[in-house]
């Protein structure tokens, strides 16, 4: 290689995506928190006693956990699409790309997005692939045919 020549960017690691996975859980917890506040307030304006709780596993319930996914989703692909990152990728340098480098599609985020909660509801199986695939690809990069890359320190 040249001194002319640009550095190929670091691959993004799965300790890296892990650690990027555990700063998002900030503010996803935070829409979680407010999307409960609103389906409990809700739930009281139905006429539901004040010291009664949401059943688990009613209709109520299951409808707060996807509405949690979908807010969890929204904010993933939102950040992706406008800039590659979300808060607990910047720190770490990671950015999502389509697999030709442009900016990925909305369908290919949500895929991305859907194949990695299956991924972390079987343990992170998706994610620990990545040791093994000859490519370092998770489950969700193949799926989606984004890839994650490791920006250079500037």
């Amino acid at each position: 290689m040249t001194s002319n020549e640009p550095h190929p960017a670091p691959r993004a690691l799965v300790g890296w995506r892990l650690l990027a996975l555990v700063y998002d859980l900030m503010p996803v917890v935070a829409l979680w928190l407010l999307a409960s506040a609103l389906f409990t307030f809700g739930y009281y304006l139905a006429g539901h006693d004040a010291r009664e709780n949401i059943a688990p596993f009613s209709p109520v319930q299951v409808l707060l956990w996807v509405a949690c996914w979908a807010l969890s989703g929204a904010y993933a692909t939102i950040s992706w699409r406008r800039g590659g990152q979300t808060l607990g990728m910047r720190p770490w340098r990671l950015r999502v790309v389509g697999g030709d480098g442009a900016a990925p599609s909305w369908r290919a985020l949500w895929a991305r997005y859907a194949v990695g909660t299956a991924s972390l509801l079987l343990a992170g199986a998706g994610f620990w692939w990545a040791w093994v695939d000859r490519d370092r690809l998770t489950w969700h990069d193949r799926a989606s045919g984004t890839r994650m890359r490791r920006e250079p320190k500037r």
